[in-house]
């Protein structure tokens, strides 16, 4: 199972354990959220916090709206890449969402 499916597997089956509108719901939010950006670090660095001249750029503290239209446009082929385009057609329109409002409050 590739690494980000077991992430979201498993934080769906803990919001179902602790049910809706708890304060355990949002920290499985939470972790569900870091878990999915995790997935990201290996290219643009831990919390989208890319090391000093990285070869592709850091993530944090970018624009939600511009992270977001981004993914999109590397799902559509819109956007070249080397494999960010495949990666980005792994995604949900809501992990999405998610991804680039965590890496936008990320502090760079």
């Amino acid at each position: 199972m590739p690494q980000q499916n077991f992430f979201a597997a498993l934080a769906a089956a803990s919001m179902l354990v602790v049910g809706p509108g708890s304060a355990e719901t949002d920290g499985a939010q939470k972790l569900y959220t870091q878990s999915l950006a995790a997935t990201c670090a290996n290219c643009h660095g831990t919390q989208g916090k890319a090391v000093k001249d990285a070869a592709l750029p850091g993530l944090a503290g970018m624009k939600a709206d511009y992270l977001a239209a981004q993914m999109q446009a590397f799902r559509k082929g819109e956007r070249k890449a080397t494999i960010m385009h495949q990666i980005a057609k792994g995604y949900s329109d809501e992990q999405v969402r998610l991804l680039a409002e965590y890496f936008a409050a990320q502090t760079p």
